[in-house]
């Protein structure tokens, strides 16, 4: 039988915050909000918050959201840290995982059900993925052994090819799409246990002819130009912007 959850919160960047998946509203819903949704349609509700800011490295995760998450005494936590070091210049796998593990251990004292996941490869998605791909490596083996240490739950997606399809990533290839989302919602949900949930998220999207180089060419030039360059020289952060989007518990409606 499924455990019961009270209180989920969430912690991590902008994918726990929910980039690239569209709310309709001029927000984002993300597979948190989903996996909140899901848990709660199985048990008939939950209270819900979701701490992430976007562009956050790990240390920041742990320095700002670990303490606002542990004072609201939740029973089911999310954290995903990680792909914002891996960019950084002096990235430390070891550094990473005495983040992580700090914060699975300090949720799970609190008796918190902690879940965590691992990043797919990334050589068919980004075009500088074989570039990352040993620090990749290195964040997947720093999360697997963080989780090992505390108790926490690991959904490997490194271990399944469906996550490295471009098709469930989004133009700028750093953030998931709306697919993207809902697969690593279900795969928590999995994880957990929850009524109805089984393993179809691992499988392949349907075939589709390989592109051309030229248009390989085109795409990589098409995201240089518009994703990878803004994100050495970012833009000035909109008003607003640097706040968690759900500080707070507040019901999912089951």
């Amino acid at each position: 039988m499924p455990l019961r959850f009270e209180r989920y919160v969430a912690l991590g960047d902008s994918s726990t915050e929910g980039l690239d998946d569209p709310d309709g509203a001029g927000g984002y819903r993300g597979w948190a909000n989903r996996l909140a949704e899901q848990v709660a349609q199985a048990q008939g509700g939950l209270l819900y918050a979701n701490l992430a800011v976007r562009g956050k490295r790990s240390r920041e995760i742990r320095a700002e959201q670990l303490a606002p998450a542990l004072a609201l005494q939740p029973d089911l936590a999310t954290v995903f840290a990680g792909s914002n070091d891996i960019l950084e210049p002096g990235f430390n796998a070891d550094k990473l995982r005495a983040e992580l593990e700090a914060m699975f251990a300090a949720l799970a004292a609190q008796n918190a059900v902690v879940l965590t996941f691992t990043l797919p490869d990334l050589v068919g998605v980004l075009p500088i993925g074989r570039c990352l791909a040993p620090r990749v490596r290195a964040m997947n083996a720093a999360i697997r052994a963080a989780a090992a240490a505390t108790g926490a739950r690991v959904v490997d997606f490194a271990a399944h090819p469906a996550g490295s399809d471009p098709r469930l990533w989004s133009a700028d290839r750093f953030h998931v799409n709306a697919e993207g989302h809902a697969r690593i919602a279900a795969a928590l949900a999995q994880s957990l246990g929850l009524p109805g949930t089984d393993s179809t998220w691992q499988l392949p999207l349907s075939a589709r002819p390989a592109p051309g180089p030229w248009t390989r060419l085109a795409e990589s030039w098409s995201w240089y130009r518009h994703h990878l360059l803004p994100h050495v020289w970012p833009a000035r952060p909109a008003p607003g912007s640097g706040q968690p989007k759900r500080p707070r518990l507040a019901p999912v409606a089951g």
